[in-house]
């Protein structure tokens, strides 16, 4: 079977060597724990949003998760706007992004980057560009999962 490198020249493998030689080698292990540690500080913060939400307001632990994923979505997006969610972004990476502040940031950042050519082209038309693949996956898998429960109900396997 051929290869990729079967039909490289002897200059082009040269070349190969010398830039796998220079090439910088990724922290992974640095990258994982800095995500880790961040992702759950955001969640540690949602948390006590939700406590905050359940101890002044009547909501109870199965109330409290609409107002307290509204209210980390606008703190995201609250920061993005300042500049500091991007800074968090680039330090921690997946860290920032994964959980639901994430969503919050990338509505955020294309009005941000449209928002010279006007509010309805710009920012109302690429409020979603990004986050819209994700509103609608998440329909549809939700979708999904429900249409499997009802099935599996309906049947009596649970």
């Amino acid at each position: 079977m051929n290869g990729p490198n079967d039909k490289i020249s002897p200059e082009q493998q040269q070349y190969k060597q010398l830039e796998q030689k220079h090439e910088t080698k990724r922290p992974v292990l640095k990258n994982c724990i800095k995500a880790f540690l961040v992702g759950g500080f955001i969640c540690i913060i949602g948390q006590a949003i939700s406590y905050f939400y359940i101890y002044f307001f009547p909501f109870t632990e199965q109330t409290s998760g609409n107002p307290t994923v509204a209210t980390m979505v606008f703190l995201s997006m609250l920061l993005t706007g300042f500049g500091v969610y991007d800074r968090i972004g680039q330090f921690a990476g997946a860290g920032s992004a994964v959980p639901v502040t994430g969503f919050g940031n990338a509505v955020i950042s294309a009005c941000i980057e449209h928002r010279t050519e006007g509010y309805v082209l710009g920012v109302g038309g690429n409020m979603f560009k990004l986050a819209g693949s994700v509103v609608l996956f998440g329909v549809f898998s939700a979708f999904i999962v429900v249409l499997i429960k009802t099935l599996l109900m309906n049947w009596g396997v649970i």
